[in-house]
């Protein structure tokens, strides 16, 4: 009896190119490394998630007061969901917000918003504990009259704070009163370590046998063969043209340039803006952010004050002098669907800043800062600052919740304002590779990807080392409270 030899007709997974390894390209990339895929993420960058300046975790929008309250309940939701992946890239302190005396605002006008987004944080926790990630719904948001911070000016600092009160003190002894108006909020809006978060991408895509990580790799074109995408990919000097079945473009303020190739026409804003990396060696005790409200493009914009460990802090100003930019702003032209960035801010963005323009800004940072924190005057430039050009889909440039798009078969865009928006887009991409049938929902297992790799140990390693290989103080890549 003769034995036939069989042939496997085992299909090979389908192959998903992701073009852009910034916060959006990496999140894709290790939701679906988690499925039967094979999946490549291109990063033009030595690194991943090296982009516009992340440091705050938007639980509910509340820096931003001209967004809707729709955007507000999908940033909440999705900072949970954040949160959830990757917890050991945030720094569990709280945020102030202040209304400036200059300021027309009144804080009775931000309570209903507050109010709602507690509501909706109880209910999400009721759907299921695992969202209990900002504490207790009812501690969401907390306000303070100014008796009550004068109360703690006499207060020790605590080594370690536990309490609103604990976290109000290093506050309470240095601002001036008489600048803002009362009471303060406080909510449970978190540090984000952009070093942090791409240390986890970066260890957790590594562990997946199916993500291939190509950095140091630029797409010069795209086109389309045989019903697949071929890329042309040069990487040091070397060129390829690997094809895909589906590819994703999360380019961030170049998306545009991939529209472009693939003769999608779109509408999009891009704005370069900057942070400033300060040190304050007067600083005591552990600091919560604090957000100091004002008018957008204003000589008295918003001013933000992130804390790092040894006295590192960065400042966002939102006036022209500080965070942002005269003509920063850009919106595509109807011939391309890539907004053109001044020169100037290119060779920022791709070589180097001016050296006297950082001491210039900072100091402006720290000028803007020290109206309402008269010692922060003594602060010095802590490192060169936090930069990056930022896409925002469509004509509105106080969007702030965006996802993904799909205007042709087989290519999704993802353009995300906010990190938190990265999930969804994630979620919306693996909709659609099901609908097309290169995903069986049936096989879809469930979405864990961050495994035994991550530690914090690790993280934070590899945190620092990606800080100072961008040129940052080390405290960058660390955090005060962990959980």
């Amino acid at each position: 009896m003769s034995q036939s030899s069989s042939v496997s007709t085992k299909k090979s997974p389908p192959r998903i190119g992701i073009i852009g390894g910034g916060v959006a390209g990496s999140t894709i990339a290790l939701h679906l490394s988690a499925q039967p895929l094979d999946v490549t993420l291109l990063e033009q960058g030595p690194s991943l998630v090296n982009g516009p300046p992340i440091c705050h975790l938007h639980a509910g929008g509340n820096l931003y007061r001209e967004i809707d309250q729709q955007q507000c309940l999908t940033l909440l939701r999705q900072s949970i969901d954040t949160l959830k992946l990757y917890k050991h890239s945030a720094d569990y302190r709280p945020t102030v917000i202040a209304i400036p005396q200059r300021d027309p605002g009144e804080v009775k006008h931000l309570l209903p918003r507050l109010q709602l987004l507690r509501d909706e944080y109880h209910r999400l926790v009721v759907q299921n504990t695992e969202n209990k990630v900002l504490g207790e719904p009812e501690d969401y948001y907390t306000l303070i009259e100014r008796d009550e911070l004068e109360a703690l000016v006499t207060k020790p600092l605590p080594a370690q704070p536990h309490t609103l009160q604990d976290w109000l003190i290093p506050v309470a002894k240095t601002l001036d009163f008489n600048q803002i108006k009362f009471p303060l909020i406080i909510v449970q809006e978190y540090g984000l370590s952009v070093f942090r978060l791409a240390a986890t991408a970066t260890i957790a895509l590594e562990a997946q046998p199916n993500c291939h990580i190509a950095t140091q790799s630029q797409v010069k074109n795209i086109q389309r063969i045989d019903g697949q995408w071929q890329l042309t990919v040069e990487q040091q000097g070397v060129t390829s043209h690997p094809q895909f079945d589906y590819i994703i473009n999360a380019c961030g303020y170049q998306s545009g340039t991939i529209d472009d190739y693939i003769a999608q026409p779109v509408e999009r804003l891009v704005e370069f803006k900057a942070a400033y990396v300060t040190q304050w060696s007067q600083c005591q005790g552990q600091w919560p952010e604090v957000i100091f409200y004002g008018e957008r493009g204003t000589p008295n914009g918003m001013a933000q004050l992130t804390p790092y460990p040894g006295g590192y802090f960065q400042i966002h100003g939102m006036t022209q002098d500080i965070t942002l930019f005269e003509q920063g702003l850009v919106k595509n032209s109807k011939h391309s669907a890539q907004p053109q960035l001044a020169p100037r801010f290119i060779n920022k963005l791709t070589k180097q800043w001016p050296p006297q323009l950082i001491k210039e800004r900072s100091q402006n940072a720290i000028d803007f800062m020290a109206h309402f924190i008269p010692s922060f005057a003594t602060a010095d430039i802590g490192g060169k600052p936090l930069f990056g050009a930022q896409q925002i889909p469509g004509q509105d440039p106080s969007l702030r919740a965006a996802g993904v798009f799909f205007n042709q078969k087989n290519y999704a865009r993802c353009e995300i304002v906010k990190a938190s928006s990265a999930i969804d887009a994630a979620h919306a991409i693996i909709d659609d590779l099901t609908k097309l049938s290169f995903l069986d929902d049936h096989l879809i297992p469930a979405i864990s990807p961050l495994t035994s790799p991550i530690t914090d140990k690790n993280i934070t390693t590899i945190g620092i080392a990606l800080a100072k290989e961008r040129g940052y103080p080390a405290a960058l890549a660390n955090r005060n409270i962990k959980k």
